[in-house]
């Protein structure tokens, strides 16, 4: 039973190590949004708002996630005596989407009942696995840097290679990474940079037996993938469709697509993650845990779904020193040999440095 106390809002920002670039955004500093819960009890848990100072990714943004959980959402929890985080979703029904802000109180109030419960979050969530396997993404960039990257990070050991695509960028350069590395573990992710006019575009990535492509088609698009993946050989991902397990029954029923990217943020927190990986494992559609440059704390969230059998698929899950100087977290987040070790603490696992947090924190709201 949790009846929270207080909960503290940790506004930070910082600089990534090298600038990411996709189709669709360029990321060079990060804001986010710390969440601390504390309940009546002294037990405290932690979540992080993943939005995007500007909605390239989803509508939403660090302030519009900032307005949500002040005035709408962290009033709602404090009225209420929770006994179990699934409860959440039926408190937070009346507000639609914001999808973001959701996740982040919740993750927040998933890492005290972990705790109270004497549970690792995985545990707490059904996990069952004690190490994950790491994939990494390489941003937009010249071929050449991308392929050294991908070079790097082969010799690091990792299990899965994500590149960013778009129609000024493709064929090409798998091609060229598919002729370097023919055995690679790749796949494109196109952040909904073509449309049905570019079906013979996209076939001709079948030659070069690509794990997926992602999300290639419109963010709210179900339909068209469905059409795309009938002429398509490789699978095709579904990342910023699926904002609901209920939007992931629609597009399994159609037809479009065959493996669906899982980020907690994006729909809304881990019990409906759950609730995804629990639906698609019922229809034999594998998953995987997708990234959106967090801090250690999102990450060790992101580590404990991604503990799920049904997480059949390296996940964008890598060392934090990958983006950043130092993380938020003790100890550092790292992926040895491709692998990330699951955690067996209580509750998200790692600790919190509140030092760290002070030195990079903006502002601080406390409720």
């Amino acid at each position: 039973m949790i009846k929270i106390k207080k909960v503290t809002l940790h506004h930070i920002t910082q600089t990534i190590k090298e600038p990411f670039t996709s189709s669709i955004g360029h990321v060079t500093e990060r804001d986010s949004i710390l969440v601390e819960v504390t309940d009546l009890d002294g037990v405290t848990g932690w979540g992080e708002v993943v939005a995007f100072s500007t909605p390239w990714y989803t509508e939403e943004t660090i302030t519009t996630a900032f307005h949500l959980l002040k005035d709408l959402l962290i009033p709602l929890v404090k009225k209420e005596t929770i006994n179990h985080p699934n409860h959440l979703q039926h408190i937070f029904k009346n507000i639609k989407r914001n999808n973001m802000a959701k996740a982040a109180l919740e993750g927040g109030i998933w890492d005290v009942f972990a705790r109270k419960q004497e549970l690792s979050l995985s545990h707490a969530l059904g996990g069952v696995k004690t190490e994950i396997e790491s994939g990494v993404v390489i941003g937009i960039s010249t071929i050449s840097k991308m392929t050294e990257q991908i070079s790097q990070y082969l010799d690091n050991g990792y299990k899965r290679f994500k590149v960013k695509i778009s129609p000024k960028q493709d064929i090409e350069l798998i091609k060229i990474i598919r002729n370097q590395f023919p055995d690679l573990p790749l796949m494109a992710d196109a952040n909904s940079s073509y449309s049905l006019n570019d079906i013979d575009r996209l076939k001709e990535l079948d030659q070069y037996h690509l794990m997926m492509i992602e999300q290639p088609f419109a963010s709210d698009d179900i339909i068209d993938h469905a059409k795309l993946q009938h002429e398509l050989n490789t699978p095709i991902c579904l990342d910023e469709s699926i904002v609901s397990c209920e939007d992931a029954r629609k597009a399994i029923e159609l037809g479009s697509c065959k493996v669906i990217n899982i980020k907690p943020g994006r729909v809304g927190g881990l019990t409906e993650s759950k609730k995804i990986h629990d639906l698609c494992q019922k229809h034999n559609i594998p998953v995987w845990c997708g990234g959106m440059i967090e801090t250690g704390i999102s990450r060790a969230h992101n580590i404990a779904i991604a503990s799920l059998s049904n997480f059949s698929i390296p996940g964008d899950i890598s060392s934090s020193s990958r983006y950043w100087e130092e993380d938020i977290v003790y100890p550092e987040i790292k992926a040895v040999d491709g692998k990330i070790a699951v955690p067996t603490g209580l509750g998200i696992g790692f600790e919190v440095q509140n030092d760290v947090i002070v030195k990079y924190r903006n502002s601080v709201t406390v409720f």
